[in-house]
Order: structure tokens, then sequence, then C-alpha cells
């Protein structure tokens, strides 16, 4: 189902009101949104983008039926400001790693983030930062997590679909391999003795690095049943260390895989 199938309108004739708003992040998400041009133009006699300072920059302020928020929380004012749009919006859908997991930049959650400003900046002393770049859900209450780095165009038209037809969103919360044997791939792990974290990754790209070769390499952050302690073994079989696989999964979702590891590795 796309977003032009169902009515967004209320009974009364209104419109539903969606804001977008950007944290920590590169804005990659919100371009998938940008590129349902057509499907959003489908509804927009029934849909108001009241907030969407990537598309637009006549905002309008809330309260919003549905907030997609992008990115990590990974300053003192994104911690007010996420509070603020939480408070305003009937639903809040968190989109893509690093609203979900922190992000690549949940890196520095696991070393001395003075360090890095001191390396990067000039003057570090006019940054503004917490120590941890951390998942929304860590601050307030989030309907739906959609995951990916960045997110899939068809996931993101049936969250908009669900959240505004008032049901569940049909995501898939299997893994990678799963949506392999759907394309009809021979397995790159099994077949070419290829690195790929498939077995323990969230479905959501099409299985799109195995279809042409390549490992996946988990943007799509865990999968909802996962055995890492199966398939390390495996992983060193194709002549990856410790060392390496932990920067395999240390990536896009590195605070979930991290969770992963606590969980099934001894």
């Amino acid at each position: 189902m796309t977003a032009s199938t169902t009515s967004a309108a209320r009974p009364d004739g209104s419109r539903r009101r969606l804001g977008v708003f950007k944290f920590a992040s590169c804005d990659g998400c919100q371009l998938t949104l940008l590129d349902c041009e057509d499907e959003l133009l489908g509804i927009a006699d029934e849909l108001e983008i009241a907030h969407f300072l990537e598309a637009s920059s006549d905002v309008a302020p809330g309260p919003y039926d549905l907030a997609l928020v992008e990115g990590s929380v990974s300053t003192p004012e994104h911690l007010e400001r996420v509070r603020r749009i939480r408070a305003e919006s009937r639903h809040l859908v968190t989109i893509g790693a690093c609203a979900t997991a922190g992000g690549v930049q949940a890196l520095r959650n696991y070393a001395d983030v003075t360090d890095y400003l001191a390396t990067v900046y000039a003057r570090p002393d006019y940054i503004e930062t917490l120590a941890t770049s951390t998942p929304i859900a860590a601050h307030v209450p989030v309907d739906f997590e959609l995951r990916g780095c960045p997110i899939d165009r068809g996931q993101l038209l049936e969250v908009i679909t669900a959240f505004l037809a008032g049901r569940k969103p049909g995501i898939p919360n299997h893994s990678v391999c799963f949506s392999c044997k759907q394309r009809g791939n021979v397995c790159v792990l099994v077949a070419h003795g290829t690195p790929c974290l498939g077995p323990v990754t969230h479905a959501g790209c099409g299985a799109l690095c195995p279809t042409y070769g390549r490992g996946c390499y988990g943007c799509f952050g865990p999968a909802g049943t996962t055995n890492l302690g199966a398939l390390v073994p495996v992983l060193h079989r194709d002549g990856m260390n410790d060392e390496d696989i932990g920067r395999f999964l240390h990536t896009f979702n590195v605070t979930d895989f991290t969770a992963v590891e606590e969980k099934d590795l001894p």
C-alpha cells in the first residue's frame, strides 16, 4: 500500500498535519522522504506538511498528527527540543540509524569526547556537545522506529500510511537472509566466503549489497532475533579476527550491535 491509497483527512474534512524534524544526522533520511514527491503530491489535499525545513522554510507550529524525527540527541539544545516535539505530536516515529540507535556518531560513546573535540576543532571551547550520542527513544516515548542508513523509501511510505490510517505499520522484523532468499540470491557467505552480517541484520534494504556480490554490513541494525555466537566462527573462517569483527559491527548501529554482542557472545 502506498500513501496515495488511504485517505489522510479527518472525518470533518480537515487535513492531518505532518512534522519532520532533524537532530544530529546527515539529512539522508529526510532526502528519502523528498524522493517520495509523487506519492506525497497524491495526498496533498488531505495531508498538510506543517514543518519540514528540508523542503520549505514556511513552517507552522504544532500540534502535529505525525512527527518524523531524524538524527540523534547530541547537544544540550537537543534535549529540550526533543521533549517539545514529543509534547506537540500525537504520534512520533524515528527514522534512520541516527534516530533509532545513535548513528555512527555514537562511536564517541566508547571514547573520550574531549579528545575528539581537541582533534577536530581549533577552538573546542566554542562547541556545546553532550558526551554521548543517543537515540530519540532514550529521552522520550517513541511510537515506532524505522531502521536504516538511510531508510527505505517503500517502508517510509508504509509507515506514514499506517499511522494516518490508524493501523500498525507492516514492517518485517526478519533478517536480510530472508530477503536474499526472496530474491533468489546465492549466499555470498556460504558460497563465496564473503564476510556478511546478513544473518543478524534487520531486513529493509531488499538485500541490496548481497544482490551485487557484496556482504551485508549491517546498516539496518540487528534483526528481531540474532545468533552472533554462531556467525562469529564463520567470519573467523573467512579470515576476520576479533578486531575485524568488532569494526564490522561498530558502524552505523554501534549501540544496538554492542547490545547484541553482550547478549549473544560469552
